[in-house]
């Protein structure tokens, strides 16, 4: 089974750190071309000196006009695209739901949304264009089972998981491949500021909170953002040519969401 991904064009979003730069650096020690953006100019930064073979510039992909001009320059530099991995997301807000802010929601859903809608848009005529590609959004398991005090985030990541199911109905025609990836807890500081917005909101010790988190997972322990980033490469390589419209979890098993 062929899981080599060397010779791929690849797009990440929010690539310069965190799970995403797992991702980027996955596709690129296989051989792949890779292109990232990142609204951290500091990450960008850090990246560009520490993995100058990755090309990383700075962009917002909520703002349509930045997204443009990056998945355009993107294109341009990789000489075309064959995959578009659609990291980028915020956690959003925590609290009970009738105490949440409306542009707080509503920033939650222009990135975690939004963004990939108009990242796909750009990238999708030209994978049309030659028949095939491959196209993975980041969820996550609250997307599966909801998320007690993040509702903003655990709406996104379900409307995520419904934009996956529906472009891969209406790109398979082309050999386009459409697949969502939800992690559960990982091991990295975005999952500390998680664990201390849910002790805020639930007024509980954020030690209690990370057990739970813990406990409620079949493996019991977290993911490795390596675990994560070597789910993706396996859907967009040969071995995962015939998986399409599936929300794939690299979680332990998810038994509750409730901590």
């Amino acid at each position: 089974m062929d899981a080599g991904v060397s010779g791929l064009r690849v797009i990440v979003t929010a690539g310069a750190a965190g799970i995403g730069r797992a991702i980027a650096e996955e596709f690129a020690d296989g051989g792949a071309s890779v292109f990232v953006c990142d609204v951290s100019s500091d990450a960008v930064a850090t990246m560009g000196a520490e993995r100058p073979g990755i090309r990383a510039v700075v962009a917002d992909v909520s703002d349509e006009a930045a997204v443009d001009a990056f998945i355009d320059e993107a294109v341009e530099t990789l000489g075309g695209v064959d995959v578009l991995v659609n990291n980028a997301g915020i956690a959003g807000p925590g609290g009970r739901l009738e105490d949440l802010n409306l542009d707080a929601w509503r920033q939650t859903f222009d990135v975690n949304v939004t963004g990939m809608f108009l990242t796909s848009r750009r990238v999708i005529p030209h994978l049309i264009e030659q028949r095939g590609g491959s196209i993975v959004n980041l969820s996550s398991t609250a997307g599966l089972f909801g998320f007690p005090y993040r509702a903003p985030y655990a709406a996104s990541k379900w409307a995520v998981i419904g934009l996956t199911k529906t472009m891969a109905m209406e790109l398979g025609e082309f050999g386009i491949r459409v697949n969502a990836i939800c992690p559960g807890s990982v091991n990295n500081e975005r999952m500390d500021r998680v664990v201390d917005l849910e002790a805020a909101a639930s007024g509980r010790p954020a030690a209690d909170i990370r057990a739970g988190f813990t406990k409620a997972v079949s493996l019991q322990t977290f993911v490795d953002l390596q675990d994560i980033a070597a789910m993706v490469r396996f859907v967009c390589s040969p071995a995962g040519a015939r998986i399409s419209g599936q929300a794939l979890t690299v979680d332990g098993h998810t038994e509750s969401a409730r901590t």
